[in-house]
């Protein structure tokens, strides 16, 4: 089975995927469901590519798809979601490496992007700024209901296609 699939069917991302649906099934704003992960993981592909990184597309789909995972702990437990994302992050990593599918420096640079997401600073990795940047271009402010309402500040909003 390929490594994505095999983190997607991980029992506990999973859990933690089914635990964050119902938790932002109601939710007004930007949700963190497969759509977002799959955005996100494809627009930091596509800044791969074009800048020339070479980074493995495996590497940049694990990122993405565990980079919010831990989000449930942030709402019932207060812990931020880049925190328990990487702590969740690295137990499904470290399972579904054992056949040889990320080096240990490929799943330490997964976990550095996962808890670098949120803020842009100097020292970045390139794939903890591909996903911060790519996180931030996912969202289509410019064409959602509760923009208005949104406490994003306003440079963080995607008010235009960008591309």
């Amino acid at each position: 089975m390929e490594i994505i699939e095999q983190i997607r069917r991980h029992p506990l991302y999973q859990e933690y995927y089914d635990k964050l649906e119902k938790l932002e099934e109601k939710r007004t704003f930007c949700r963190h469901q497969m759509g977002h992960f799959l955005d996100v993981a494809r627009i930091a592909y596509i800044h791969n590519l074009e800048s020339e990184y070479g980074i493995r597309k495996e590497v940049i789909y694990a990122a993405a798809l565990l980079h919010d995972i831990g989000k449930a702990r942030q709402y019932t437990e207060g812990i931020a979601h880049e925190e328990a994302s990487a702590e969740i992050a690295g137990r499904i990593l470290w399972d579904v490496s054992r056949e040889g599918d990320f080096s240990e420096e490929e799943r330490q640079e997964i976990l550095r992007a996962i808890l670098g997401h949120r803020k842009k600073r100097e020292g970045m990795s390139e794939l903890e700024e591909l996903l911060y940047t790519s996180d931030k271009q996912s969202r289509p402010c410019f064409m959602c209901p509760a923009e208005r309402e949104c406490n994003w500040n306003i440079q963080k909003k995607n008010l235009e296609v960008e591309i």
